[in-house]
């Protein structure tokens, strides 16, 4: 049975699709699955920004047949791991916890790289033009992070 990870964000069309592409790209997919989902319902069933579709095709990556979808509470269950990208979704997230080990699958996606700093990976969607390049980047770093930790653990 693959470790499960869920990248978590507000809509599900900028910040969680790269961070699912990109963490997938260094996982083995035969030990590990990783998905995206939003807080919020606004996005179900659409495809990732065009913005950050772009910047990860730039960057070698395919992200353009994810479809969005909503955070919901069996999420819990299904996954071994849950990344937020802000404190905002953290809070969200927490709050449909049901048990002390939901709450523990939950981090905020930058502790990893900023121990106990609950940095927030910026919303790029109303942001500058490099606001998706510079996600890409602050994903990119973490989740070499993460993919390390993840392959010392489950390996």
């Amino acid at each position: 049975m693959p470790v499960k990870i869920l990248m978590v964000c507000l809509g599900n069309i900028c910040r969680s699709p790269l961070a699912e592409g990109i963490l997938a790209s260094k996982l083995p997919n035969e030990k590990f699955t990783v998905d995206s989902a939003g807080t919020g319902s606004w996005h179900v069933g659409h495809s990732p920004d065009k913005r950050s579709i772009a910047v990860a095709q730039k960057n070698g990556l395919c992200i353009d047949a994810q479809k969005g979808r909503q955070f919901k509470i069996s999420d819990f269950d299904e996954f071994d791991y849950i990344y937020v990208m802000d404190n905002s979704n953290y809070r969200d997230v927490i709050h449909l916890a049901k048990t002390p080990e939901h709450k523990n699958k939950v981090h905020l996606i930058l502790n990893e790289l900023f121990p106990d700093e609950n940095v927030d990976v910026p919303d790029p969607y109303f942001g500058v033009s490099n606001g998706f390049d510079n996600v890409y980047q602050m994903l990119n770093d973490v989740t070499d992070i993460i993919a390390k930790k993840l392959i010392e653990k489950h390996s």
